[in-house]
């Protein structure tokens, strides 16, 4: 009896990650695909990370939830070209989600393309979309223990944004412990402190953001 052999999903994301990343060459378009848990900080990340390069690079956002369109309408009351991407359940983004989005944009005209994921820790470290660089957000809220409980994320990510140090004081979490547990997973991360609220660390950021920049 013969038996029907199914193609691995992530296999045929692969495919289509790299025809979004061959686009995305050809238009030396900047792609970061933005990581984190739900309420960490990603969508007020964007909106200092826009104040911050706005007059120096043309920035393009899409954004991924699994309802609703408020954190796009945020991103294009800066003046940001944004698009939503309402994914009715999934838990992550895929290539053909993304390449879907890119009909919104004019990639000509745009120097970096900002891809918001949806909050989870572990899915979207696993889907390809494209992208230059994966980069990772978690605050401090969350505890020193996600690197040891989600490791992917971290193994996968190029940069690692420790978010909300201003509240260092009031929660129980080590950066250092953060720090240290995530540079054993991989060696190579980048890792920055930072604070959407007070703005600390927001140039360190940037000035990595515009060292990607293709044109």
């Amino acid at each position: 009896m013969k038996i029907p052999v199914i193609r691995n999903i992530l296999e045929a994301n692969e495919r289509i990650a790299e025809e979004n990343r061959k686009l995305f060459e050809k238009e030396k378009v900047a792609v970061i695909n933005l990581m984190s848990s739900p309420g960490s900080g990603k969508t007020s990340l964007l909106e200092c990370t826009i104040d911050a390069v706005k007059d120096r690079i043309r920035m393009g956002v899409i954004e991924g939830d699994v309802q609703s369109t408020r954190d796009a309408e945020r991103i294009a009351e800066k003046g940001i070209p944004a698009v939503q991407i309402n994914t009715d359940g999934a838990c992550h983004l895929d290539g053909n989600m993304v390449r879907n989005a890119l009909a919104t944009f004019d990639l000509s005209q745009l120097d970096l393309l900002v891809v918001e994921n949806v909050g989870n820790l572990v899915c979207p470290a696993e889907f390809d979309v494209g992208e230059d660089h994966k980069v990772m957000i978690l605050s401090v809220t969350e505890g020193s223990d996600k690197p040891e409980k989600y490791p992917l994320m971290f193994h996968e990510s190029s940069v690692l944004l420790v978010n909300k140090i201003d509240l260092l004081p009031y929660v129980d979490c080590s950066v250092e412990e953060i720090r240290d547990i995530s540079l054993r997973i991989n060696p190579n991360l980048e890792i920055l402190e930072i604070s959407c609220r007070t703005g600390e660390g927001i140039d360190r950021w940037a000035d990595w953001l515009l060292k990607q920049i293709k044109k």
